[in-house]
């Protein structure tokens, strides 16, 4: 099954389940672009597959399924297998932000008869690709006193949306002469926010007054809250066979959504199964919420605890004996751009799940690399039960490079290995891949979990 493509075997009913695993896909990615509603999305998803919440349980044993959220923007998913937790987990890990634009604290001003919202972005961009984009503004709002505002305008067809504004052709032509990555500056990446005034007061005072009126909400408020800007467009079938899907999100949500339905459907595991779903790592997964915080370790131990096994160095023993999976994307090899990839060593659309050795740029740096013997391990797992796969690198050596959550998982002394979903305008407000390759991915990651 290694680098084969899927649909050249394909049974009629194989295709009809990568088609129907794709429209559940779909309404996730639509739900969860931002990591807020990630999570609303999962413990949904959850709670209907009847998981419980970890905190509300006080001891647990063999086929227990649990969540815990972290914060809000960050979840982990256990179906506590038969084997004690210290011969190790089986786990799954991908991330649920994607890059975007965040409102800075203090972010109306008025110019020029338009009030506009400041935006710093937030991970790896190309800014030219976010201008004349139409976007929506998703987010929390927590006024002084505690109360909390949910904010989501630009998703419902019957919303406003927003847009950054670019100079029109006509007048360009210095513009067009600048580097790609200097004609748009990241401090003119605002977003135009509203135009209307009347006699007595001018467009900022307008809207102030509008916003308190229609929302209850001062200009301060904005200090305390979090406001993602994202693009207004849904996912679609994409190509005329709709053997792809076209949406913002993908990074990483193709591989979290297949993570959570592969989880749901364990019963009976030997070793106990692990979703956990970060966020920040477009930025470094640092902070509370990203991979480089003590929640997972935390959730572990708390799993112990509640099988009455106090001892810390079952921890330490059950991290080292896991083994996981880093669900994140990689770029596929793009046939106007394929220059930019070494074609024996790149991921391709419709030939299942892409293992990466190691990701890194320069020399492999902060990279996690993979040994051998583990990647002997899943060569096993992914023959014997069928699934499509691939081994990818990210583009030609010194061609740039990225990174995932391989290495900080890695850091308790577990094999670690990267698995994901070839993608396609990775980093775009508009990112492509193929329901084959999602599917592959679901199938893999199930087969993981039983290994």
């Amino acid at each position: 099954m290694f680098k084969t493509n899927i649909y050249k075997d394909a049974s009629d009913k194989k295709t009809k389940d990568i088609f129907d695993f794709a429209e559940g896909y779909k309404v996730f990615l639509k739900n969860s672009k931002i990591e807020r509603q990630a999570v609303k999305e999962v413990v949904k998803l959850a709670k209907e597959a009847n998981f419980e919440d970890l905190n509300d349980v006080k001891e647990i044993k063999a086929g227990d399924k649990l969540y815990k959220v972290n914060k809000n923007k960050s979840v982990i998913l256990f179906v506590v297998g038969n084997k004690p937790i210290t011969d190790g987990l089986r786990i799954l890990g991908a991330h649920i932000d994607s890059p975007r634009l965040d409102l800075k604290a203090q972010p109306l001003y008025e110019d020029n008869g338009f009030t506009l919202l400041d935006t710093h972005y937030y991970g790896g961009i190309k800014k030219y690709q976010w201008v004349t984009t139409p976007l929506s503004i998703i987010g929390v709002i927590y006024k002084k006193d505690g109360t909390r505002l949910e904010v989501n305008i630009g998703e419902d067809l019957n919303d406003p949306i927003f847009g950054i504004t670019d100079l029109l052709v006509h007048l360009s032509s210095s513009q067009l002469t600048k580097e790609a990555s200097k004609a748009i500056e990241g401090e003119d990446l605002d977003i135009t926010f509203s135009s209307m005034r009347n006699k007595d007061k001018n467009v900022k005072e307008y809207i102030l007054d509008f916003l308190k009126e229609k929302y209850g909400i001062e200009e301060t408020d904005f200090i305390s809250a979090e406001l993602e800007v994202v693009p207004a467009i849904r996912p679609r079938d994409y190509g005329i066979d709709r053997s792809m899907v076209a949406g913002y999100g993908h990074d990483d949500k193709v591989c979290a959504y297949p993570s959570v339905k592969a989880i749901i459907d364990m019963k009976d595991v030997e070793y106990t199964s692990c979703v956990i779903l970060t966020d920040k790592e477009e930025i470094g997964s640092v902070g509370a919420t990203g991979a480089h915080s003590q929640f997972f370790e935390n959730s572990v131990a708390e799993l112990l605890i509640k099988t009455n096994d106090n001892n810390y160095y079952s921890l330490k023993k059950a991290l080292e004996n896991s083994k996981m999976l880093s669900c994140d994307v990689t770029g596929a090899l793009d046939p106007l751009y394929s220059s930019a990839s070494d074609k024996k060593n790149a991921a391709f659309f419709n030939y299942g799940i892409s293992f990466e050795k190691y990701t890194g740029a320069r020399g492999k740096s902060q990279a996690n690399d993979s040994n051998a013997e583990y990647i002997s391990f899943i060569r096993k797992v992914m023959e014997e039960n069928n699934i499509y796969y691939q081994f990818a690198e990210l583009g030609k050596v010194d061609k740039g490079g990225g990174g995932t959550i391989a290495y900080i998982l890695a850091k308790y002394n577990m094999d670690v290995i990267d698995a994901g979903v070839p993608v396609l305008n990775m980093h775009a407000p508009m990112e492509i891949i193929a329901k084959a390759d999602l599917y592959e991915a679901y199938l893999a990651y199930k087969a993981f979990l039983k290994a």
